[in-house]
């Protein structure tokens, strides 16, 4: 035992956790800042210090009804007394069949199949093996590839990396051992702008020499997230979807970064009006109080897959269909079938318009955009990210900036006087830095 490490008081050790702790993309030589959390309430995470702050990240996108809710934790409570865990294989529960109950009839109507997982990037890969063992049971194995587009982000595990953008992403280092995928152009065509169809055309062109080997395109709807934070046309995703069907190939959305109301629908699909084949989701299903994700597939599908060599899907995590997260989605999206989400994201989406729009006037800011609940400052070079961490928390406030983006997506509860708080830093910041050369940071899946 290393008794020289031993605190002697309740407080949290920040030497210990930066000696030993590893954070998200961090260095273990020259690690990023941690600040101490004790506690959170609604939109606000108290630090040890007792200081309070307003946060505007949701963690990671996920706390979409706020911190402490009482549904949420007296759903968990309950069920961590009741069945806090139990296998999969051979069992089931309630839990797990209300909230397969409530996905199935709040996605779109083909998406019938349900597998639970334990986080997003799990999500993802499973998606790209039920597409692999789809083609199998419809005796096309050639059908192996994956396209995608560039700028997108999928997760940190390996066939997750393997559609991550294979140039400005985070995964470049990993050489031969990721997988070669098939990559189009970024969409150009802005969501609020006029599209172009020319954009296209290569797309188009990859599909037309490639479809026999292709087994599904996957993409993030409407919004690149980790890849940019980019808003994209509808016209553009829709046309993906006729390109599917034309090609004979999958289409697989990830949603976990804009499901559950995030860009002003309760999925980023819907603003295309298509449905896709496979559906990954999560963070915000649980109301990001704990580690869950679902990938959702059709009838076809599912058959598919069941008709492969191997007769059975073959993925089972450990902790999948666990109770306890199960219970604890149950409550969130009931939650979400109140509805209040949509007055909530429009509240936000008007005021943070209002408030963000006379930074596109600052120097250092080449874009300023915003759909549903996600506010963007894209700044004119990488940020340093401990540098402004400091000076979000010293204005109150838990912004959190990546690249040369500072964003928020705040919880759906957010008062606008708590906005206005984070528009007003995130103003402040924006407008003072002198943006020096620094190594960014990108955001997981989980």
């Amino acid at each position: 035992m290393n008794t020289h490490h031993q605190s002697t008081t309740n407080s949290i050790d920040l030497q210990f956790d930066k000696d030993h702790l590893w954070h998200p993309y961090t260095s273990m030589t020259n690690a990023l800042p941690a600040y101490g959390v004790i506690a959170a309430n609604g939109v606000e995470l108290q630090l040890e210090n007792g200081k309070k702050l307003i946060d505007g990240t949701s963690s990671w996108w996920a706390c979409i009804h706020g911190y402490s809710h009482p549904k949420i934790v007296a759903a968990m409570q309950q069920q961590t007394a009741q069945l806090s865990h139990v296998m999969f294989g051979g069992i089931t529960h309630r839990p797990a069949v209300e909230l397969a109950r409530l996905l199935v009839d709040m996605t779109s109507p083909k998406l019938t199949k349900v597998f639970l997982a334990d986080s997003g990037s799990i999500a993802v890969e499973v998606a790209m093996k039920m597409a692999l063992q789809y083609w199998q049971g419809r005796s096309l194995p050639s059908k192996q590839k994956i396209l995608t587009i560039k700028n997108g982000y999928h997760g940190d595990t390996f066939a997750a990396m393997s559609v991550c953008d294979p140039e400005g992403g985070m995964h470049t280092m990993f050489g031969e051992l990721v997988t070669k995928q098939l990559f189009a152009p970024a969409p150009q065509s802005k969501f609020n702008q006029a599209f172009n169809p020319q954009e296209l055309d290569e797309i188009s062109a990859i599909f037309a020499d490639n479809h026999q080997h292709i087994a599904a395109l996957l993409v993030e709807p409407i919004m690149q997230g980790a890849g940019g934070m980019r808003f994209y046309h509808p016209d553009y995703l829709a046309a993906l979807r006729q390109l599917c069907d034309k090609y004979n190939v999958l289409l697989i959305l990830d949603e976990i970064a804009t499901g559950f109301g995030r860009t002003g629908k309760l999925f980023a699909y819907e603003h295309s009006a298509i449905e896709a084949d496979i559906l990954c989701l999560g963070k915000a299903l649980t109301g990001g109080y704990i580690s869950l994700a679902a990938t959702m597939c059709t009838d076809e599908v599912a058959q598919g897959v069941s008709g492969s060599p191997a007769g059975v899907f073959m993925h089972g995590p450990t902790f999948m269909g666990n109770p306890l997260a199960c219970a604890a989605a149950v409550a969130s999206l009931e939650l979400i079938k109140e509805n209040h989400w949509q007055q909530q994201i429009g509240a936000i989406e008007a005021q943070l318009k209002q408030e963000l729009a006379e930074a596109a006037d600052y120097p250092n800011v080449v874009d300023v955009r915003v759909l549903g609940g996600v506010g963007v400052l894209e700044m004119s070079n990488t940020l340093d990210t401990a540098q402004l961490q400091q000076q979000f928390v010293d204005l109150g406030v838990w912004i959190r900036p990546f690249s040369n983006l500072i964003y928020i997506m705040p919880p759906y509860c957010i008062s606008s006087t708590d906005l206005s708080k984070l528009t007003t830093a995130m103003k402040i910041v924006a407008k003072q830095t002198e943006l020096p050369n620094a190594t960014g940071e990108f955001i997981s899946h989980g």
